[in-house]
């Protein structure tokens, strides 16, 4: 059985900058003052909806309640400036379209010495003043991904994973716990749904995040390569179980279409912005932009005002629970063997988030 998953006509990203300095002229730093990888494609792309540059004071800006961590919050509200680096491109120019304005964005806050924060992925992109900034190549753990952890049941952790973290040894976590979930952030600005990864207790969160870094660049790795044929339609399909390294790794799912044989994943119902913290808004006045349609799975008009480069909501969620062959390799092993009292012992190979 295959899964098919709507692919949107074209997908925007957004890169806020907070700084106390003036932006006074923006030109003379995009492009001339980016890093070379991507320098040519930004001059050519300026003034397009690839790329657009637009300076807010903090107060009238429409990004004071983007979806971050209470002292990120505080540092984007108290900044005197914002600047807004936005991008509008065709699905299959993806990744490259992302990079040209996260590097305009990264040319911008060293400029301004200010702060750099992606509002999809909900976390604020590293930057160094000596380091070479945006590379040509696409790597997924460069600040691409964010994501979200909760625990499956009512409680803030179900009674097995509570008695593992608090040195229960004999806790059977792995015998009956499940209840872990771990949602990305920023995958639908590639085009892709976003990923749900489900199959791990509650207490393994501490490699939850490398398990879904994991399952995400495989899914992309195909969605990528299906995007490079050029064979455009509104729906992709594929194989509903993941494998990774030649070993089943993952079993797919989606909500059931019960008109037609495949396994769909339904668009997203048009709510909550992503990016932009639950609760009053901020909403200033803004022209309607584009949505994604259910039905086509292609842009269609929207009567919502959205937030000028707001990615939306594209795809609906893409679910991924782990195999238990899977899961027992990739987290941690929290049974002690018998009179060791060190810390819980793990599998070789594990890279702890």
């Amino acid at each position: 059985m295959r899964i098919t998953y709507p692919v949107p006509a074209q997908t925007s990203s957004v890169f806020v900058v907070v700084t106390d300095r003036t932006p006074t002229d923006l030109s003379s730093i995009v492009p001339w003052r980016m890093g070379p990888s991507h320098r040519r494609a930004a001059r050519d792309a300026l003034g397009t909806p690839r790329l657009t540059l637009e300076a807010f004071r903090s107060t009238r800006s429409p990004w004071r309640r983007m979806d971050l961590g209470a002292e990120d919050l505080k540092r984007v509200r108290r900044a005197r400036h914002h600047v807004v680096v936005t991008s509008t491109a065709p699905v299959e120019e993806q990744p490259e379209a992302a990079q040209v304005a996260r590097a305009a964005a990264r040319g911008i806050t060293e400029a301004y010495h200010g702060a750099l924060y992606d509002p999809l992925t909900g976390a604020a992109v590293y930057h160094c003043a000596d380091c070479p900034g945006e590379r040509r190549d696409f790597h997924l753990g460069d600040d691409w991904l964010g994501w979200r952890v909760s625990c499956a049941d009512e409680e803030p952790a179900c009674a097995r994973g509570a008695a593992a973290r608090a040195g229960d040894v004999g806790a059977d976590v792995d015998g009956g716990c499940s209840c872990l979930v771990t949602t990305s952030r920023g995958l639908r600005r590639f085009g892709l749904p976003e990923i749900t990864l489900a199959g791990l207790a509650c207490a393994h969160s501490l490699c939850s995040v490398t398990v879904l870094r994991t399952v995400a660049e495989a899914l992309l790795a195909g969605h990528f390569a299906w995007l490079s044929t050029g064979l455009r339609s509104p729906c992709r399909g594929v194989a509903r179980r993941l494998r990774v390294a030649g070993t089943e790794y993952a079993v797919l799912s989606g909500e059931a279409d019960l008109e037609t044989a495949p396994v769909r994943i339904p668009g997203a119902e048009f709510g909550s912005l992503p990016g932009i913290s639950e609760g009053p808004r901020e909403r200033p006045e803004v022209a309607g932009t584009s949505m994604l349609s259910r039905d086509s799975g292609r842009i269609a008009g929207a009567e919502f005002g959205s937030l000028p480069g707001m990615p939306h909501e594209v795809g609906g969620v893409l679910r991924a629970r782990l195999t238990p062959d899977a899961a027992a390799r990739s987290c941690l092993k929290l049974r002690l063997p018998g009179g060791h009292d060190g810390n819980p012992r793990h599998t070789p190979g594990l890279l702890v988030a």
